[in-house]
């Protein structure tokens, strides 16, 4: 027996917003997520009792996602008089940085490391996904890690400070 539909976006809301965000950006985020979960709460009625909710979820948030950048791609952007920084809110604080390393991925390497390592979704279903074979969603994961690895930690301040020890002061 299905649960009820309040009980799937509590239980897997917070996944598919880490996704959406992960892909998007916080600016197209919140929208996408709530097209993601209206789109899934017509479609629910019909999904079968035993169908992997979560996936289905990702799945649905992955199209929602592709309606965003191609709605975006055909909007003109106006350019007001924007500030020099992003305000302090824009990407979780502490987490600027690798927010943004995470954006400057490119699309299938950001898509797979959102889908695997945010959504949890095997390689198998991350292909079927992006169009491509399990093979190449496990690289593009892997090349997304291994650029997110040199980049975040290349930029990653340890806020703990240094101590001397006893042995650098001889």
């Amino acid at each position: 027996m299905k649960p009820p539909f309040e009980q799937v976006v509590a239980q897997h809301g917070a996944t598919v917003l880490r996704v959406v965000r992960a892909v998007l950006g916080h600016a197209d985020a919140d929208d996408a997520w709530s097209d993601t979960f209206l789109a899934a709460m017509k479609a629910y009625p019909e999904l079968p009792a035993d169908a992997n909710l979560e996936a289905w979820l990702v799945t649905i948030a992955h199209r929602k996602t592709i309606d965003v950048h191609r709605a975006t791609s055909r909007r003109a952007i106006p350019i007001p008089d924007t500030p020099e920084t992003p305000s302090p809110d824009h990407a979780n604080g502490c987490h600027r940085d690798l927010t943004e390393a995470v954006a400057a991925l490119p699309t299938k390497q950001r898509q797979a490391v959102a889908y695997h390592y945010l959504a949890g979704l095997p390689y198998a279903e991350i292909a079927a996904l992006l169009d491509s074979s399990a093979a190449a969603a496990r690289r593009a994961a892997a090349d997304g890690i291994a650029t997110l690895r040199r980049t975040y930690a290349h930029n990653r301040v340890d806020p703990s400070p240094k101590t001397e020890s006893t042995n650098d002061r001889n």
